[in-house]
This record gives C-alpha cells, sequence and structure tokens, in this order.
C-alpha cells in the first residue's frame, strides 16, 4: 500500500516547479525567446572561475578514494575548518570547525536543525511571507509550524502578533533573511528587538528558544542596505547556509549547520546531526563539493546583476502603477496583484508568456513573487508585458510606494 501521507501531497505539489515545468513546454511551441520565465530562483550568472580551477586541481591531484570515497559523518575536517575561518574572517565570530557540520544545502541544514532541537509535536514559529517547502519540512520533522501573518507595508517582522503567538510549546523560531519571497532584509533594530523577545521567553518558560536562520541569500545584499549577521544578536542561534546562491551552484546541493559558539548545548546539537542523518538520508553531501569549499568558501559570484536587474525591474513596475516594497537583497521581488486573486492574475500573466508566482503559497495572498535571477535583456524585454498586463486592470487605483 502506498504511503497515505506522500499521496496526499501529490495534490499540493511544488507549484513553482510546475510553472517552470510549464514555461518549458511553452518555449517549445513559442520559442525559448518568447517565454519569460520568472518563476525559479535559479542563478544566471556564472560560478566564479576559482570554482572550476578547484575542481581541475582536485580531479588531477587528489587519490580516488579522497576525492570520491565516503566523507566522515561531520564532514571533511578541512571543509569544516575552512567554513569556520571564512565566518570568523567575514563577521568576527569565534566559530570552531567543532561548531560547523557539513550538508547537503540549506534545505538539508534545516533538516538537522528542526530535528536537533525539538521533539515531535514542539512548535515552530516563522514570519510570512515564507518559502513554501516550510511547510513539508516542519511536518516531515513532526513538528507544528506557525506562520505570523505579514505585515504588508514593510515586510518587517510583526512583532506584535509575533508577541501573541510565543507560547511555552514553541521550541525554534525560524528566520529567513535576506527573504524569499520578498527580498527584504530585516534590520538590525529587528533582530535586536527579536533577541530580546526570545531571550525573555526562553527564561519565563524555562526552556531555550532556538533562533534557526535560514540564510542562502546572505551574499546577495544591495548597497546600502542594513544586514545585521543574526547570530552576533541571539547566542541560540543555529545558522544554515547554501553556496547555491553566492557561488551560483544550486545544482551541487552544498551547504552547511553552524552553532553558534555560546549556544545552549552547542557540542551537543553538533553531535546529534550525524545520528540525524541516519534517519532522514541525509548522509553528507558530495566529497567532491566538501573538497572545493577548502578553496572558495569565502568567494561569491559576479552577484552585482541582480541589483542591477532589482533598479531596473522596481523602477519600471513603480512607475507603471505596482504597489511594491523595495528589495534589500536576493532576487526577488513581491509585488501586490492589481487583483485580491494573485493566482488568476498570474494565470493572465502566464497567457502572455510571463511566468509569475501567486504569493499565496508564501503565506502572502494577493501578491506575487517575481524572480529576476535572469540575463538584464530578458528583465528589459518584459517590461512591457508587465505594463500591459496592468492597463488591462481599469478600475486598479494604485498606492504607489
Amino acid at each position: 500500500m502506498l504511503n497515505t501521507y506522500y499521496a496526499s501531497m501529490l495534490s499540493e505539489k511544488d507549484i513553482i516547479f510546475e510553472i517552470f515545468q510549464s514555461s518549458r513546454e511553452k518555449a517549445k511551441i513559442v520559442g525559448e525567446e518568447n517565454v519569460y520565465d520568472f518563476s525559479l530562483g535559479n542563478p544566471s550568472v556564472p560560478a566564479p572561475a576559482s570554482v572550476n580551477a578547484s575542481i581541475i586541481d582536485n580531479v588531477q591531484m587528489l587519490e580516488p578514494l579522497s576525492l570520491h570515497g565516503y566523507s566522515p559523518g561531520m564532514g571533511i575536517p578541512e571543509a569544516r575548518a575552512a567554513v569556520a575561518e571564512s565566518l570568523n574572517q567575514r563577521y568576527g565570530c569565534h566559530y570552531k570547525p567543532e561548531h560547523i557540520f557539513m550538508t547537503i544545502g540549506a534545505a538539508g541544514a534545516l533538516a538537522h536543525a528542526f530535528r536537533a532541537v525539538t521533539n515531535p509535536g514542539d512548535e515552530i514559529i516563522t514570519f510570512a511571507p515564507c518559502f513554501s517547502e516550510y511547510k513539508p519540512y516542519t511536518v516531515g520533522a513532526s513538528l507544528r509550524l506557525s506562520i505570523v501573518p505579514a505585515d504588508t507595508d514593510t515586510f518587517q517582522i510583526n512583532f506584535d502578533v509575533f508577541e501573541k503567538m510565543l507560547g511555552p510549546a514553541v521550541t525554534a523560531v525560524l528566520i529567513n533573511s535576506p527573504n524569499n519571497p520578498s527580498g527584504i532584509v530585516y534590520s538590525t533594530a529587528a533582530i535586536r528587538r527579536l533577541s530580546d523577545i526570545l531571550t525573555e521567553k526562553s527564561q519565563q518558560f524555562g526552556h531555550p528558544i532556538y533562533l534557526i536562520s535560514d540564510e542562502p541569500y546572505r551574499d546577495i545584499i544591495f548597497d546600502g542596505v542594513d544586514s545585521p549577521y543574526i547570530a552576533h544578536y541571539y547566542k541560540n542561534t543555529i545558522t544554515c547556509y547554501s553556496f547555491s546562491k553566492s557561488l551560483s551552484l544550486p545544482g551541487e546541493r552544498i551547504g552547511y549547520l553552524a552553532v553558534h559558539p555560546e549556544c545552549a548545548q552547542a557540542r551537543d546539537i553538533i553531535n546529534l546531526c550525524p545520528q540525524i542523518s541516519r534517519t532522514i538520508g541525509h548522509n553528507g553531501p558530495a566529497s567532491l563539493m566538501q573538497r572545493i569549499l577548502i578553496d572558495v568558501c569565502s568567494d561569491t559570484a559576479d552577484l552585482a546583476v541582480y541589483e542591477q536587474n532589482k533598479r531596473i525591474l522596481y523602477d519600471a513596475l513603480v512607475s507603471y502603477g505596482y504597489q511594491c516594497v523595495e528589495p534589500g537583497g536576493t532576487f526577488y521581488m513581491f509585488p501586490k496583484a492589481p487583483e485580491p486573486d494573485a493566482y488568476a492574475f498570474c494565470k493572465k500573466a502566464a497567457d502572455k508568456n510571463l511566468m509569475l508566482v501567486p504569493g499565496d503559497i508564501f503565506g502572502c495572498p494577493g501578491h506575487f513573487r517575481i524572480a529576476y535571477c535572469v540575463p538584464t535583456e530578458r528583465v528589459m524585454k518584459a517590461l512591457p508585458i508587465f505594463k500591459a498586463l496592468l492597463e488591462e486592470y481599469d478600475q486598479y487605483d494604485p498606492i504607489v510606494n
């Protein structure tokens, strides 16, 4: 008999990949150049030359067992040391290799973090808009996910509602900054306030409330934006990172989990991770990918194109009459749809071969996500479609931010 839980998920497929697949089918009919696909956060810029150089060097210099053999349960020691040193140099931290656990991307890091500091039935709180896959991630860990409604004026943390929702059953708070889908970066003031609340409530409830910080977009920050390193402000922080965006390596699925050195039971959390791997099948990322990080974990791809695309797209959309909070990072934008039904709006866009994602799946109905990690030329060519689409809504009365 089929597993009934996973069978039920067939009616709730990953909408983003469904839209992406639809765009591929459209391209076969009308030509790829006539489809404007802003659905999937797939980096458009190439990986830095240092990545390929490191791959070549490792392939040529290492013996096969080191190159392709199993890595230790925690990850290759030199890779863990390189990650710790990179964090220390870039953010003034005090990580040691024993605070780092190598993972299969940020999703693998989250999978371990959720299970390390919770028990089945515990509650995790996160903030809308939030990544659509958080729900299956937490359900798969037998946890309850509560989502704080969005402050759609700023997409900063809605603290008034958050404090009302924060009860003794909450063992972790999940944060994502820079944020997918809004592109908003939580300010230093917001993170300080969050830290103060979690510290107070941890004391009141008699147990630590861990902050799980999902940070795959940490290196895509726009000029002049206040972007705190979150673990600096709350010692019970577990940082989950992926090199998919910073190094343009999404298909390689390489990342890490970093436990703040002063986190409650920091060593125990890391020691639990290989045991968690045994139960969920995340048994370490590829050895080759870990070895290249020894050389390149502080490098990034040329990420400047994302800020250029943001400026072109944001300025144009606002001038047309779309309502949108300006992103401070990532390669996402989250405008308000010109009708309450974002699915209907995205369907009208798809009819014009413009592929967008409805905001409902991010816990924020009435908005839509644009993934502008595409060549700038594609952004420019799509602008007339965005304009024509809005002009069809005669009754729309925009409020320009």
